[in-house]
């Protein structure tokens, strides 16, 4: 499968989610998760009933399922011999709880979640191109 979107700017992203108080990640998500579970082969429970149930525990399932998404994600990059940065459940959960308190938290957390998904998705591209 060809990735179309090997450009997401992660900090712009946490920028509107916040914003949006959560809102545009909701739907931005979408499309997103097919790719995860494509590149991750993991099932995993759908980010909108996370969301709704974020609504009345403080918004704890969902770093809790982003920080699993990450971690997973990590992973798939090193399978693919991706070096350099990666996402992980410790950075995008730390950022997102105790990073709050410098504000920019969530902004690199979440930059460099799609950062390692950008990458994914090119080498998966490249890898595509080379042998199809």
């Amino acid at each position: 499968m060809k990735f179309r979107h090997t450009h997401r700017n992660g900090a712009l992203i946490a920028l509107l989610d916040i914003l949006t108080m959560g809102l545009f990640l909701l739907f931005y998500i979408l499309p997103i998760e097919k790719e995860m579970r494509q590149i991750t082969g993991k099932k995993f429970p759908p980010y909108a009933l996370i969301f709704l149930l974020g609504l009345f525990t403080f918004i704890l399932p969902n770093i809790f399922w982003i920080s699993f998404r990450a971690d997973e994600l990590r992973e798939a990059a090193k399978r693919l011999g991706i070096q350099g940065k990666l996402t992980s459940f410790d950075h995008m959960f730390y950022w997102n709880t105790f990073g709050l308190i410098l504000l920019v938290g969530p902004f690199l957390a979440t930059y460099r979640f799609f950062d390692t998904l950008n990458k994914i998705e090119r080498a998966l591209n490249q890898k595509e191109a080379f042998h199809g």
